[in-house]
């Protein structure tokens, strides 16, 4: 048997990250936390409102105290999480270490690349929808800033934006949408993965006759056409190995079998289980 000993009190009223949007009601919570998203954290981390939690919640006064200088110093991000971490002693030296590098590697980010960070972490979580919308809020604000003239990431940064905004229109089977993200990304900075992106979008949103007569149009893009066509047959393949694919495939017997109560059921399982993941993909 293993007993768990808290570091601190249990909140009676949780703490909300920030940068994350997230509650945390103990130190182990928050360590948790802020290890595994190092890469989504900036300075608003770094506020009187947590050193209070963690006076007044917590209890831990000589925490809190430890943590103050770094606030109101301008000290690293790095430093305080690493005080956070190896005050509570939950990792090893090995793990926070980790911890720092990522911070550090985060620290000479901008505003806005460190925001496409953390919309790429929504897509990878297949909140796709709200990850469209935040990526459209990060093209409105390259727009602002690049009509005051004021500095800007390279110009990478901004078509790897419309790329992922393509990635996460893909997730939502808008295909034509995702297609036109992918060429105005390859427009922006010429890279070949975002071209071959925008074929592979048009092929899944256009008809078939319709993409044969398109792709003979790409007189600068007929290789990659054919890698495309290549690389469906390859993964129509791998999918038809998949168990997911031999379920769908057996069930065909149970649907012309005697066993159409269990088919029947089975169906109902499958089409609850998709609409669930779409009301995910679609949430906020």
């Amino acid at each position: 048997m293993y007993v768990s000993v808290c570091v601190g009190n249990y909140a009676k009223t949780s703490y909300c990250i920030p940068s994350l949007e997230m509650n945390v009601y103990c130190m182990e919570e928050l360590c948790y936390c802020l290890k595994e998203n190092a890469f989504l954290l900036d300075l608003s981390l770094m506020n009187d409102g947590l050193l209070h939690w963690i006076e007044q919640e917590c209890g831990l006064r000589e925490l809190a105290r430890g943590l103050h200088p770094l606030v109101h110093r301008q000290g690293s991000l790095s430093a305080f999480v690493g005080m956070i971490l190896n005050y509570t002693g939950m990792y090893s030296q090995a793990e926070m270490l980790e911890v720092e590098q990522v911070l550090k590697q985060g620290a000479g980010l901008s505003r806005i690349e460190k925001r496409k960070s953390q919309v790429d972490y929504l897509v990878k979580k297949k909140k796709y929808l709200s990850a469209v919308r935040e990526y459209d809020a990060l093209m409105a604000r390259w727009r602002e800033l690049e009509d005051k003239g004021e500095p800007l990431p390279a110009v990478s940064c901004l078509s790897a934006i419309l790329h992922n905004k393509g990635v996460a229109l893909t997730g939502l089977m808008l295909y034509d949408r995702a297609a036109e993200c992918f060429q105005e990304a390859y427009r922006t900075d010429g890279d070949p993965d975002c071209y071959r992106d925008y074929l592979a979008a048009m092929r899944m949103a256009l008809p078939e006759e319709e993409y044969v007569a398109f792709a003979a149009g790409q007189a600068e893009g007929y290789d990659h056409t054919l890698e495309l066509e290549k690389k469906l047959e390859q993964l129509l393949r791998e999918w038809e190995q998949q168990p997911e694919y031999l379920l769908l495939y057996n069930r065909r017997e149970r649907r012309d079998g005697a066993d159409r109560q269990g088919y029947d059921e089975e169906t109902e399982r499958l089409i609850r289980t998709l609409k669930d993941s779409y009301r995910s993909s679609v949430s906020n």
